[in-house]
């Protein structure tokens, strides 16, 4: 439960430390006292978006911090302690402390028991300490996607339609993929006259990449061949042969070395060098002459050359322009040929696929529907059961299953929230309720059967008795203290129906210090309630008659034994200050 909740420069308020008692809160105070700062505030704690306005004027930060305690509830721990175990946030005694720190410019930085933590992170562990049923929510009920959820969630089947939602995915994406395997087929069938053509084209040229560097050049040496083989002899001879070649002369310059050597030691070096140019030489010669004597003209491998490279310039041009490209053109063509000669074979395996996902989705719809069945029963059963005592005598409610020609990603039916009103009235859909106090009535009958189901420690009812009043606000309260026996519930109200109710009751109101106005609160017992439930009523809160009225809604509130108020409420209360 949150047992106390610290306010520091949120809007108007300078700083506020609210203390909480286990059971039946109630807020109350003027209009624009602060009340709904206080609900704003415990938002801001709870993950909600942080904008630098929410300040209080002239204040550089501002800070909200909760502190929360959890005992074990028959013997069983909490599932918030297991989420801070996996964060690897401490936790002594079962004792939580929410803190989020506002700065001007809308920056803010948030903390679990001293650990900085992202804000998603405390979204995440706040939504499990504390849930706010305001009349936002309401309007949030009428769309059918959340009705469906809070029937699942009332069913126990959020995991079943989480399974349902995963193998419809699954499914669509086969269909898909089967769908664009379909169109792409269709498309190559147009095609495939051509596409067979292509394939025989470049298959029967049997092109190598690189063939058509390795043609040019040969066929430069056949086109040249005359002439290669003068140079190259010619080259070769004026190497080698008679005593006037280049090898002839460095024999010579070499006899000479050999006769400085005598004197020089260098010239065995010089000798070196000149006999390894020498070696050199020769190889050339020899190599120049073997290719002189190789070269012929044959005009007939000339011809066939040139007409392979005619052929693959054609194919270059058609599908390339590069050999390796017009490779690449045949291997995709096959590719898509491919796929309408094993269209038979792809097809059969991909209806077995399909087949097979079809049928486990639809027994995991079906499971999940005999689910929402037996909980659209009970659920109906347990909202109708709280309508005649929220001033509905003849009301009804019921959730209907429509079933669906096909599954649907959530599931095999529509879920719909229908009410009747009135004695053999006709069921209408929950979006269709005219009055807002029968709208605002229904939602806290929502709510309170929800509230059993939630492990949520602490409930919040933010105005959700709006557009109800007398003995109808009586049972609203009566039903809110019963929901206060297994929850701690704050409840934010302008009646004195709902107030005089209250377990532990206080007061938001507007005070001026140093010239600026601020928002406050403080706990009232005793006479003060009387003189605060007075002026709920309407009346003078002053007159004693005013105060009477007051007295005898408070006895009449204490006397419901339907909700006992603990020692730890009645410590709290006692305490009598302002806080």
């Amino acid at each position: 439960m949150l047992v106390e909740l610290r306010i520091r420069n949120i809007a108007v308020i300078d700083s506020v430390t609210l203390s909480l008692a286990p059971a039946l809160n109630v807020l109350t105070g003027e209009t624009g006292a602060g009340k709904s700062l206080i609900v704003g505030a415990l938002g801001l704690l709870l993950g909600d978006r942080a904008a630098g306005d929410r300040l209080r004027a002239g204040a550089d930060r501002g800070s909200v911090e909760g502190i929360f305690e959890l005992t074990m509830q028959g013997g069983t721990r909490h599932p918030v302690f297991q989420l801070l175990d996996q964060r690897g946030i401490e936790v002594d005694n079962g004792t939580i402390v929410l803190k989020r720190e506002l700065a001007a410019g809308g920056r803010s930085r948030a903390w679990i028991n001293a650990t900085p933590v992202t804000v998603a992170v405390l979204s995440e562990i706040g939504a499990h300490l504390v849930s706010v049923h305001g009349q936002h929510e309401a309007q949030f009920l009428m769309h059918a996607d959340m009705q469906r959820d809070v029937l699942d969630q009332y069913a126990n089947a959020r995991d079943s339609a989480t399974l349902v939602a995963a193998l419809f995915g699954e499914l669509s994406a086969l269909q898909s993929r089967a769908n664009e395997r379909i169109s792409a087929r269709r498309e190559v069938e147009r095609r495939a006259d051509y596409l067979r053509f292509l394939v025989k084209e470049i298959s029967e040229a049997d092109v190598q990449v690189g063939e058509d560097e390795r043609i040019d050049g040969e066929i430069k040496l056949l086109t040249h061949a005359q002439e290669i083989r003068q140079l190259s002899a010619l080259a070769a001879s004026a190497l080698e042969g008679d005593e006037t070649t280049v090898i002839a002369q460095l024999r010579n310059v070499r006899r000479s070395l050999v006769s400085l050597s005598r004197f020089d030691a260098n010239a065995e070096r010089w000798i070196a060098v000149l006999d390894e140019a020498t070696y050199s030489l020769d190889e050339l010669a020899s190599e120049l002459a073997t290719f002189s004597e190789a070269i012929e003209s044959n005009p007939n491998r000339l011809q066939r050359l040139e007409t392979r490279r005619e052929l693959l310039h054609q194919l270059g041009r058609k599908y390339g322009p590069s050999l390796g490209e017009v490779q690449t053109t045949l291997e995709l063509a096959q590719t898509e040929l491919d796929l309408v000669d094993g269209a038979a074979v792809s097809d059969a395996a991909s209806q077995r696929e399909i087949a097979a996902a079809h049928k486990s989705l639809t027994e995991a719809a079906a499971e999940l529907s005999a689910l929402r069945e037996a909980g659209a029963h009970t659920f109906s059963k347990a909202v109708t059961d709280l309508l005649p005592e929220l001033g509905m005598i003849d009301g009804a409610f019921r959730v209907a299953l429509g079933s669906l020609a096909d599954v649907a990603s959530h599931g095999a039916e529509d879920v719909s929230f229908q009410v009747v009103l009135n004695a053999g009235g006709e069921w209408r859909a929950l979006s269709r309720v005219a009055s807002g106090g029968e709208l605002a009535r229904l939602m806290l009958a929502l709510s309170t059967v929800l509230a059993r189901l939630q492990q949520t420690p602490t409930l919040v009812f933010d105005e959700v008795d709006a557009g109800v009043g007398g003995t109808v606000a009586w049972h609203v309260g009566a039903l809110m203290r019963r929901v206060a026996g297994h929850h701690q519930v704050l409840a934010i109200s302008h009646l004195a129906q709902i107030a005089a109710r209250a377990h532990h009751h206080v007061v938001v109101h507007k005070a001026e210090h140093g010239g600026v106005t601020t928002s406050d609160t403080s706990v009232v017992v005793d006479e003060t309630r009387v003189v605060e439930i007075a002026r709920m009523l309407g009346g003078d809160s002053d007159r004693e008659v005013s105060r009477a009225h007051a007295r005898e809604l408070l006895n009449r509130g204490a006397s419901d034994a339907s909700a006992p108020i603990d020692e730890a409420t009645t410590k709290t209360q006692r305490r009598g200050k302002r806080v």
